[in-house]
């Protein structure tokens, strides 16, 4: 199951990503598992060398007990040391955010989230790839009007 954060990439232009594990409790792997997530309006913050990542919404688990956990808990995020450093860095820059993109399992069965490094978009940018999106559409449509 991968849980994303579609407004992210409509609200932010993305700089650079990287992958980093998550530390989770095991009823939150198991919903997150069943897909009950959501990384609308979360974002993750450097404080004192370690990375959070802030206002994640994961439901709790529907047979849990009562060592569920709390839906938006700050959530420590697993990165190496000189990755943090770099985070840092390009978050010292005016305007620039962490924001996760997706959270997903890898092949070993290991939660990750993709972080990205972002800097907001004005509306005149907003505009210029809806534009460019539904050129690309029409070219698409045009094709198979053709070949048809």
């Amino acid at each position: 199951m991968e849980i994303l954060n579609r407004k992210a990439r409509h609200d932010f232009e993305i700089l650079e990503t990287c992958e980093a594990g998550i530390a989770l409790r095991g009823t939150e792997v198991k919903s997150i598992r069943m897909g009950n997530a959501s990384l609308l309006g979360a974002f993750a913050r450097v404080d004192r060398g370690e990375v959070w990542l802030i206002g994640a919404h994961i439901d709790e688990y529907a047979q849990g007990n009562r060592f569920n956990h709390e839906p938006t808990r700050f959530r420590k995020l697993l990165l190496h040391r000189s990755e943090i450093r770099r985070l840092h860095e390009f978050c010292d820059i005016k305007g620039c955010t962490l924001a996760p993109l997706r959270i997903y399992f890898n092949n070993r069965g290991i939660a990750k989230v993709q972080l990205a490094v972002c800097r907001g978009k004005s509306a005149a940018d907003r505009r210029q790839d809806i534009r460019k999106r539904d050129a690309e559409r029409e070219m698409r449509q045009a094709m198979k009007r053709r070949r048809g």
